[in-house]
């Protein structure tokens, strides 16, 4: 038999023999039917075996099978046994998932596949670390309810390097990590010390991981310096997470190549909207713009257009700019600086649709009737000109009537006053609809010529920041059902109700209070809102909003559409933001594909493909959030170092055994009021009521009580501002005197 007919031969099975074809110059079967092999064997197979039952011959076939074989080791798609052949994970009883680690020594294994979180105890802690991918074997529940997990292999290792604090201790180097996920401190020998001195931040390599009896082993490869120099905390916090920083050989290379502007070539084929006046509506800080809107009045109601950078046009799948942007999952807001997820040529270029310039997009067209309920939708690839870049504030003072402004945007106007025509139709359907409006206020930090901070200020939002958040939601809700019409796999964001133990315990707290949750033991989401209807006027009503929050499940990534509970729709996904978002690319890819009726098996993902992605990106997700938070808290620590004995009026907004979290009004930042510092009682925490109660005095502290309180103390290293009740000196002091009065009066006696 030739070479080719026995190339045809072991490719006839193959479901996606056309993609893998489209992808490489010399395909290998995908690993979609390795695994179906692997699953009609029904046993562990050595890779030569393996090789011999795919029917592959030429070395470079088994060698690009002993690369996919690798890389689905790492995915958690097989695993080696003792013996080093090779099984399929859930065959043999294993969850694969991502680490993620705690400050006391215990952690969790986040399965891939979106279920629940397992577990894992300090014992089998101590040869992994925070952000490694690992199989873990369930093996008991504790009284808790959660799974337990036994490792049973690393499948890849996450971290290179770390960032902490040097110290040297009886003849004894090692560095505590600045994250307090990695609880291991890490080993530094006396040759691989650098110059580094006690107390230093110094960033270490890892020369070797834990073990069940070792601890890790680093070698110092930079001083950052003796304290944290401004600027200091970005750097610290992108180290201690992990997060990539440097673009990898070929990615900027790739970027580049697709020059400045966009050629008549690219544009071919595509639907035109350049006449058609979209603008962009942003913050004034804004550098990327990867979103543009158009409204118009119809015979029936509205048209909307929303127009999407299209990054996929750009980024290929498997190219080196697809690898790096799934590595780094989303782009990194901190104050002050971004970690994009695209290189700036694209982000801030090519993908950035900015006035006047051609930029290609993915246009979601929408048909709403005058109440402003979407009849019908259509999907573009598109071509369009942006006529204004307008801020939320141009925008809200043009609606309010400033006369200057609707002058100079006079060829936009009537786009944007149908824009806010259209969005007042939404908000009464969101109301309607009964989705969870909590009202929460942002900061931002105002920083002077030397990078210190000189105030932190709210955010003011405005009907313009509304309007686009509705307009988003209606495009994000489409897409959803566009790709669930046509059955692809991707996916959603999704965000579940609440646990049956966490309605319970808001019942009960919601009874103490005169109020009452409807909805029996699966409450919707119009029930919160019902809750947040009449507790508004209440003057208890900042504790009954926050109450609620809490008792609500983090929104995740997951191919499994379950719905969004706080928006309250059944299909949702992220459509609008490919720029900074990697799911978001994601959705664009499947949309290109039914747009091109392109064929089923050369779609790129499956089902599997999906799990494994959006486990990856609500991780990315997560570590930006952690190293963000982390960034600001050590703003805010040295911006309350020189406010040592100052008084503050502060609001309790968390309430746990050991304490009290205050927010402090004037500066809109948290510290701590631990609970020996409060005035003098023994108090028992009341978790139900989220409260703090004096076991003598009777004294009671309330999530969202107002709280006088004084600066005790400030470690910016432990990012932790100590406070005390203001008048818990006072009665101190008041109780000093009392005892030298007493004193003197024995004394006179």
């Amino acid at each position: 038999m030739s070479t080719e007919n026995t190339k045809k031969r072991r490719w006839k099975n193959d479901p996606k023999a056309g993609r893998e074809a489209q992808r490489y110059e010399n395909p290998i079967p995908s690993r979609e039917y390795i695994l179906k092999v692997m699953e009609e064997l029904g046993e562990p197979q050595d890779f030569d075996d393996l090789v011999e039952q795919l029917g592959l011959v030429e070395p470079e076939e088994v060698e690009a099978l002993g690369f996919r074989v690798r890389a689905m080791i790492r995915d958690g798609q097989l695993i080696t046994n003792r013996r080093g052949a090779l099984c399929l994970v859930d065959r043999v009883g294993l969850v694969t998932g991502t680490v993620v680690g705690h400050r006391d020594g215990f952690g969790f294994c986040t399965p891939d596949d979106g279920g629940a979180d397992v577990f894992m105890p300090p014992r089998e802690m101590r040869e992994i670390m925070h952000g490694d991918r690992v199989a873990v074997r369930v093996v008991d529940v504790d009284r808790r309810g959660r799974s337990v997990g036994s490792l049973a292999r690393i499948l890849e290792r996450n971290t290179e390097d770390l960032i902490g604090r040097y110290f040297e201790e009886s003849g004894i180097s090692y560095v505590v990590p600045d994250n307090s996920r990695f609880s291991q401190d890490l080993f530094v020998p006396p040759e691989k010390r650098g110059g580094a001195r006690h107390g230093q931040i110094v960033r270490v390599v890892l020369e070797m991981y834990p073990s069940r009896r070792n601890q890790p082993i680093g070698r110092v490869e930079q001083i950052l310096g003796d304290h944290r120099d401004p600027g200091m905390e970005i750097d610290i916090a992108v180290h201690s997470h992990g997060l990539p920083r440097e673009w990898p050989e070929g990615v900027e290379a790739e970027a580049q190549r697709f020059g400045g502007s966009v050629s008549e070539q690219a544009k071919a084929g595509r639907k035109d909207f350049r006449e058609l006046p979209l603008v962009t509506i942003d913050d004034e800080t804004a550098k990327d713009f990867d979103d543009a809107v158009f409204c118009e009045k119809t015979d029936k109601g509205f048209r909307l257009l929303v127009a999407i950078a299209d990054v996929a046009e750009y980024v290929q799948p498997d190219s080196a700019l697809d690898q790096e942007a799934w590595r780094r999952g989303t782009s990194v807001y901190f104050p002050g600086h971004v970690i994009p997820m695209l290189p700036e040529v694209l982000s801030n270029g090519l993908c950035s649709l900015n006035p006047e310039v051609d930029r290609l997009t993915m246009v979601c067209e929408l048909f709403l009737d005058e109440e402003g309920k979407v009849t019908g939708s259509r999907f573009h690839e598109g071509v369009i000109r942006s006529h204004a870049r307008l801020t939320y504030n141009k925008v809200w003072a043009m609606v309010q009537g400033d006369k200057q402004l609707r002058s100079e945007y006079e060829h936009v106007l009537g786009n944007v006053e149908n824009l806010h025509t259209l969005f007042r139709k939404l908000i009464k359907r969101r109301r309607k609809r009964g989705a969870i409006d909590f009202e929460t206020i942002e900061t931002k930090f105002v920083f002077d010529d030397f990078g210190k901070i000189e105030k932190i200020v709210p955010v003011e939002r405005n009907d313009a920041h509304r309007l686009i958040e509705e307009c988003m939601i209606a495009a994000n809700v489409a897409t959803g059902q566009f790709l669930e019409k046509h059955g692809m796999p991707t996916l959603y964001r999704v965000h579940e109700g609440p646990e049956e133990e966490k309605v319970s315990e808001l019942r009960d707290f919601l009874g103490k209070l005169g109020l009452k949750l409807g909805g029996g033991e699966k409450p919707e989401p119009k029930h919160y809102a019902q809750v947040l209807d009449q507790a508004r006027e209440r003057e208890d009503a900042a504790l009954i909003q926050t109450v609620l929050l809490r008792s609500l499940k983090q929104a995740v990534y997951s191919p499994r559409n379950v719905g969004h509970f706080g928006l309250s729709h059944g299909t949702y996904l992220h459509f609008t933001s490919p720029i900074r978002r990697y799911p978001d690319l994601l959705v664009h890819r499947a949309i290109k594909h039914i747009l091109r009726r392109l064929p089923e098996d050369e779609y790129p993902y499956g089902f599997k493909d999906m799990e494994r992605i959006g486990g990856h990106c609500s991780s990315t997700e997560r570590r930006a959030d952690e190293a963000t938070r982390d960034a600001a808290d050590t703003l805010k620590c040295e911006f309350m170092q020189d406010k040592v004995g100052e008084e503050f009026e502060g609001m309790i907004v968390g309430v746990t055994s050991f304490g009290l979290f205050v927010k402090l009004k004037e500066v809109h930042i948290e510290g701590m009021a631990h609970v020996t510092s409060l005035p003098n009682d023994y108090y028992k925490f009341d978790p139900v009521g989220h409260r703090m109660v004096g076991e003598r005095s009777g004294r009671v502290f309330r999530l969202t009580d107002s709280l006088r309180v004084r600066v005790v103390r400030v470690d910016p290293d432990e990012r932790k501002i100590d406070l005390e009740p203001a008048e818990a000196e006072a009665e101190a002091g008041g109780k000093k005197k009392g005892k030298k009065g007493k004193k003197a009066r024995r004394q006179r006696g």
